[in-house]
């Protein structure tokens, strides 16, 4: 079946008339080249290309120790600054040295990353800060590089009905714009590869890679909530304990050894977060602006998202259809990101590729993506001061509103794919169930759940089978 966007996305369609339409049915494609995979690799080089050349401004005067400069040129990054500020510099060691500089507010995984990047930073560098923070961030972009290709790889393996889906990540502007600005990269395609394997129906491997990317990134971690109600509703908790049970352990590996050597400066990544107030980018933050500050925003914020993740829980648990893993993934992380106490211009790189995985139609992802990238503007900008006082100020309240919007737009589209299975594009009108759902793909939901309705889908053929085989 040809499945090339040019046929069935509507956008997409639109974008070909220049060169004279869509693909046609008898076109012949196999003996091209440039494979799905290929394509995607060099947009992603593309992409990376854009975003070191968009930092230009502030590589060629090594990120001056006043950020003011790096806000107006729209050309910030964190790496170099902390290079400069948390020690690494002057040789310390990542949470076991202390010093007259702020302790270390990542995660092990992530600090263990920019620790060897440091090591490497001082074996070639020339010894001055200034410079050597600047071969640190080059040093830094190879290796968040390396992760969008990886990334690009797990979503190209989880995309074989739809080759093309990948590049929803490889060709998203705030790939470019956003990569380097923090290591979330890492997170992303560790998230990634975990869903890969999950999709292979490997749930110790998928464990393993979640614990990984929460000892990266706090949300990973999140998946095993859209795991649990597609365990519950196919009667398979055994495939969530495995998973969740070796999630833990790979966490455990990776930070016991630092909690057990330094626990206070471990510890400083918990305390950061929970003693942080509503900031940049969220509700939170433009309420203060607005001058309604929240002050038990840490309960707000919680609640809201407890009550977001029952709603998430109970429609993957009485939907007619049982949700692909990826919507209920997307759905998880976003209201995540909707109601977090704060919103860097990067965290849109976690939802990059489970909007490829849930909601795959250019059009959407055109709108979110002019949402981003009109936050992305307006937090430099309110940074450094052009829209921090006086009317101006309203701009970026609009920015963050047009933001929140725009997520919330995709939202409600793939709520509606979940009550519409034979809408949603990834289904291609019930002819497959969940392509990346392993072990869920084509299974019959549980006793308990067809127990209830006097008339219950009727399972699959592959369901059938499976059940005979436990019987």
């Amino acid at each position: 079946m040809n499945r090339s966007p040019s046929r069935e996305d509507p956008l997409a369609r639109l974008a070909t008339t220049w060169l004279g339409g869509p693909v046609g049915l008898h076109a012949r494609l196999s003996g091209n080249r440039w494979t799905p995979l290929a394509v995607a690799f060099a947009v992603t080089t593309g992409m990376f290309v854009l975003g070191v050349l968009q930092k230009v401004p502030c590589h060629g005067v090594g990120w001056p120790r006043e950020s003011g400069y790096a806000f107006s040129h729209l050309c910030y990054t964190d790496v170099p600054y902390l290079y400069r500020e948390r020690g690494f510099a002057q040789g310390n060691l990542a949470y076991l040295d202390t010093g007259n500089y702020p302790p270390l507010e990542y995660p092990v995984l992530t600090g263990a990353v920019m620790q060897v990047t440091a090591w490497l930073t001082q074996a070639f560098g020339s010894g001055d800060a200034m410079r050597d923070s600047v071969l640190y961030f080059d040093l830094t972009v190879v290796f968040l590089f390396v992760c969008a290709l990886v990334t690009v790889w797990a979503l190209a393996r989880l995309c074989l009905r739809r080759p093309y889906d990948v590049l929803f990540f490889a060709a998203a502007p705030v790939l470019a714009l956003a990569g380097t600005i923090n290591w979330d990269l890492a997170a992303v395609a560790l998230t990634t590869c975990a869903l890969l394997a999950w999709s292979r129906s490997r749930p110790y491997l998928a464990g393993i890679l979640i614990g990984l990317g929460a000892a990266t990134k706090f949300y990973p971690l999140l998946l095993l909530g859209p795991l649990l109600v597609l365990a519950l509703r196919t009667g398979r908790m055994r495939l969530w304990t495995t998973t969740t049970l070796s999630a833990l352990a790979a966490w455990l590996v990776v930070n016991l050894p630092v909690m057990l050597l330094a626990e206070s400066s471990w510890a400083v990544f918990w305390s950061f977060n929970t003693a942080r107030m509503g900031d940049f980018g969220s509700i939170w933050y433009v309420l203060g602006l607005a001058g309604h500050p929240l002050k038990a925003v840490n309960t707000v914020s919680l609640g809201l998202f407890g009550l977001a993740c029952a709603g998430i829980a109970a429609l993957g648990l009485f939907a007619p259809r049982r949700p692909r893993l990826a919507q209920l993934a997307f759905l998880t992380v976003a209201a995540f990101l909707l109601v977090n106490k704060v919103y860097s211009p990067q965290y849109v790189l976690w939802l990059l590729p489970l909007v490829a995985l849930a909601r795959p139609r250019w059009r959407d992802w055109t709108i979110w993506q002019v949402g981003e990238l009109l936050y992305w503007l307006a937090i430099w900008l309110h940074l450094s001061g052009s829209l921090a006082a006086g009317g101006a100020e309203r701009l970026y309240w609009l920015a963050v509103a047009i933001r929140v919007a725009a997520t919330g737009y995709l939202c409600v589209l793939v709520v509606r794919d979940i009550l519409r299975p034979s809408a949603d594009v990834v289904r291609a009108g019930d002819r497959v169930d969940d392509p990346t759902g392993g072990p869920f793909d084509d299974a019959a939901d549980a006793d308990w759940w067809r127990g209830g309705r006097s008339r219950s889908p009727e399972p699959t053929e592959r369901a059938l089978q499976e059940e005979g085989v436990a019987r």
